[in-house]
C-alpha cells in the first residue's frame, strides 16, 4: 500500500479514524471525508491527509469527493450512524428512518456510483472497503433502523462484488459486533476491526464476521431456509 492513495469516509471517529490510522501507518496517501468538519480536522490535521467535508448521504458531495481523489486505488465507505429511535419498526420517526437509510445505506451506494466508473476505466488493481455490521447479518430485536439498513448493505455490497467479478477490483465487508466507538461506549477496539478489515485486501476473504458469532449467522439462515420463526441471536461463547 505504500504510496497508494487511499480513502476513507467517516474518518473523523470510530472504525473511520481508525482505517485512517493504520492506512497512514502503511504509507498510504490519505483523503479522508466525514460530516463533522470538526473531527475531521483534527483527524486529518494528526496524519497529514487532506480533508473533504463530505456528507456522503448527498451524491453530489460524493461525486466532488471522487474528484479530489480522482487517482484512489483504495475506497473506504465506511460512514454510518445509528439513529435516535433504537424501538420496533413501527415506533421509529419516519425522519429517523429516512436519515439512518440515507447515510448507512445511500452512502455506500452514492460512493459505488462515484468511485467504480473511475476505477474501472483506470483498469487497475483496486479495492472497495465496506463497513457492514454484525447487525446486517443475523437481526436483533429492536435496534430502530439501523439493523435493517445494514442488512440493505450487506445486499449491496454482495451484489457490487458480484458485479465487479474478473475486474481488477475487489470487494470486501466487515461485519463488526460492538465496538468502541461514539455509537457505542463498550466492544473491541476499533483499530482490531480496521487491522482486519484491511488485511481482507490481500487475503481475499470477502466477509470478516466475529468468531464467535458465526454459529448464530448460520443458523439465522437455516431458520428462514427451513420456515422457522426468527429468534434473537446468540454468541457462541465456551
Amino acid at each position: 500500500m505504500d504510496g497508494m492513495r487511499a480513502v476513507v469516509t467517516g474518518a473523523g471517529s470510530g472504525i473511520g479514524r481508525a482505517l485512517a490510522r493504520e492506512l497512514a501507518g502503511r504509507g498510504t496517501d490519505l483523503v479522508l471525508a466525514d460530516a463533522d468538519s470538526g473531527a475531521l480536522r483534527d483527524v486529518s490535521e494528526s496524519l497529514g491527509a487532506r480533508a473533504v467535508p463530505t456528507d456522503v448521504a448527498v451524491p453530489e458531495e460524493v461525486e466532488a469527493l471522487a474528484r479530489v481523489a480522482e487517482d484512489a486505488r483504495l475506497v473506504c465507505l465506511n460512514a454510518g450512524v445509528v439513529g435516535r429511535d433504537l424501538g420496533a419498526p413501527w415506533e421509529v420517526a419516519p425522519e429517523d428512518w429516512d436519515r439512518v437509510f440515507a447515510v448507512n445505506v445511500g452512502g455506500v451506494v452514492n460512493g459505488l456510483r462515484a468511485f467504480v466508473p473511475r476505477l474501472l476505466a483506470a483498469n487497475h488493481p483496486a479495492h472497495v472497503l465496506i463497513t457492514g455490521s454484525l447487525a446486517g447479518a443475523v437481526t436483533f430485536p429492536g435496534g430502530g433502523a439501523y439493523g435493517p439498513s445494514k442488512h440493505a448493505v450487506r445486499a449491496v455490497a454482495e451484489h457490487a462484488a458480484m458485479a465487479l467479478a474478473g475486474t481488477p477490483i475487489g470487494v470486501s465487508m466487515v461485519c463488526p459486533a460492538l465496538v468502541a466507538t461514539g455509537m457505542s461506549g463498550e466492544g473491541v477496539d476499533p483499530s482490531d476491526v480496521a487491522a482486519r478489515a484491511l488485511d481482507t485486501i490481500e487475503d481475499g476473504t470477502f466477509a470478516v464476521v466475529p468468531a464467535e458469532w458465526q454459529d448464530a449467522v448460520v443458523a439465522a439462515a437455516t431458520r428462514l431456509a427451513t420456515g422457522q420463526q426468527p429468534e434473537p441471536p446468540r454468541p457462541d461463547i465456551p
